[in-house]
C-alpha cells in the first residue's frame, strides 16, 4: 500500500511541475552593420545602450556593451551575443584616429556617426534615446547610416 501511494504522490508531482512554466530567461544576438564608410582608416566603435539616461554618451562612458571592428570594403559589421529582451539604441562612431571618442570640430563631429532609427542629423533633431531607441525580442540584424558632418 505505501508504495502504491508513493508512486501516485510521484505522478502527482510529475503531472503538476509539468503544468507550471519555467521562467528562462532567453538570451539573442543583434548583429549591427554600417556600409559606406569614406575611407578604411581606423576603426568602427558600436555602443549599445539600454537605460534613457544613459544616452547620448559623448565620451562613451555609459554604454550597456561596447564592440569595435575593423573595416573592409567601407563596411563594418559586429553581433552583440546574449541579449536579453528590452529596449535598445545604437550608437556607432568611426573612430579614424582609434582614440575611442568623438573628434569635434568647432560643434560639429570630424568623424562619421550614427544611430539606431536615425538618416541625418541637425541642431534641431539631436538623438536621444527615446528616439534612437527599439525593441529587441528575437534574433535581429539592424543597418545604421554613418553621418558625416
Amino acid at each position: 500500500m505505501k508504495k502504491v501511494l508513493l508512486i501516485i504522490q510521484l505522478n502527482l508531482l510529475l503531472v503538476l511541475g509539468s503544468s507550471f512554466k519555467i521562467n528562462e530567461v532567453k538570451n539573442y544576438h543583434l548583429t549591427v552593420k554600417v556600409n559606406e564608410l569614406r575611407n578604411s582608416k581606423g576603426v568602427v566603435q558600436f555602443a549599445l545602450y539600454n537605460t534613457e539616461d544613459s544616452f547620448p554618451d559623448e565620451h562613451y562612458k555609459k554604454y550597456y556593451r561596447k564592440l569595435t571592428a575593423k573595416i573592409a570594403n567601407g563596411t563594418s559589421t559586429v553581433t552583440f551575443e546574449n541579449l536579453p529582451v528590452g529596449r535598445y539604441a545604437v550608437n556607432v562612431l568611426h573612430d579614424e584616429n582609434e582614440d575611442g571618442k568623438i573628434e569635434k570640430g568647432i560643434i560639429l563631429p570630424k568623424e562619421g556617426i550614427g544611430f539606431s532609427n536615425f538618416q541625418s542629423l541637425k541642431i534641431t533633431n539631436r538623438p536621444t534615446f527615446n528616439k534612437t531607441a527599439f525593441n529587441f525580442s528575437h534574433n535581429s540584424e539592424m543597418e545604421v547610416k554613418i553621418i558625416y558632418m
